[in-house]
């Protein structure tokens, strides 16, 4: 699933390619995809409208309209947008008034189209914890304080901290060097301090690279993230360790694939 970076690199893809454009026809290939509302509805709300603005709320982009709608997109597992797209794979097409055209790709249609009065009423997005950048070191120490739960799924809790997911929580423990079965109760402040600036620098990072093409992300011009060839411990099962040649580990914790070097977390 694209995590922060990866809808962070589409959102300023989007930013530069649609941002001001108008919509002059919206095509819906399978409407599946459309929680709300009916698809032909969809159609006429979007239909003529201006793309205003464009923000992204952790996991979430959302784009202003200029006829006071906003349309949301959850990409989910397998969602991705293109520009300027061919109609090829897409389930929606967004055309503009200038000939140029946004599909939404969707191969297993897990990914979520709303278009909404109020996007903040959604229950998801009102049920988001803060993101790592709206944080301060001294706030995340509080919230870690009490949490009687292993810190690997609690990162992944997106009630409690929101944008991460399984990739970066897993290369933000390794780079702070804690273990993921850790309890979040167990850690000292010091620790707590360096976990803090290492998601910090890692989402940065890979935000810089234009997130991690995993599955099946692909920034908006269709081309791949970069951030796959820093990845430390993801998806490196059996691999050394490149600060001690150990061989990194693949466990299951909460249901969910977690990689780390046995020797450098404790």
């Amino acid at each position: 699933m694209p995590e922060l970076p990866e809808v962070e690199t589409i959102k300023r893809g989007l930013e530069k390619t649609v941002l001001g454009k108008t919509i002059s026809q919206v095509c819906v290939h399978n409407p599946k995809v459309i929680k709300e509302p009916s698809a032909e509805q969809f159609k006429k709300g979007l239909a003529g409208a201006k793309i205003n603005g464009l923000m992204r709320r952790a996991k979430a982009l959302i784009l202003e309209l200029s006829n006071g709608w906003f349309l949301t997109i959850h990409l989910k597992m397998t969602g991705q947008l293109i520009y300027p797209g061919d109609g090829k794979k897409s389930r929606v097409s967004f055309k503009f008034s200038d000939g140029n055209q946004l599909d939404f790709n969707d191969q297993r249609l897990f990914a979520e189209l709303r278009l909404l009065k109020d996007w903040r009423k959604l229950p998801f997005i009102k049920s988001l914890g803060p993101e790592p950048f709206d944080l301060t070191p001294e706030r995340f120490k509080e919230m870690l304080a009490a949490k009687k739960i292993k810190i690997k799924p609690l990162l992944m809790d997106q009630t409690f901290i929101s944008g991460i997911g399984n990739l970066y929580a897993a290369e933000a423990l390794f780079r702070a060097k804690i273990h993921p079965e850790r309890q979040a109760d167990s850690l000292t402040a010091q620790e707590k301090e360096i976990l803090f600036q290492q998601i910090k620098q890692t989402l940065k990072e890979a935000i810089e690279h234009k997130g991690s093409s995993v599955d099946q992300y692909v920034q908006l011009s269709g081309q791949p993230g970069d951030f796959v060839r820093y990845h430390r411990v993801y998806d490196r099962e059996g691999k050394p360790c490149f600060v001690c040649k150990t061989p990194i580990k693949r466990i299951s914790l909460a249901g969910r694939g977690t990689y780390f070097c046995p020797r450098c977390q404790r």
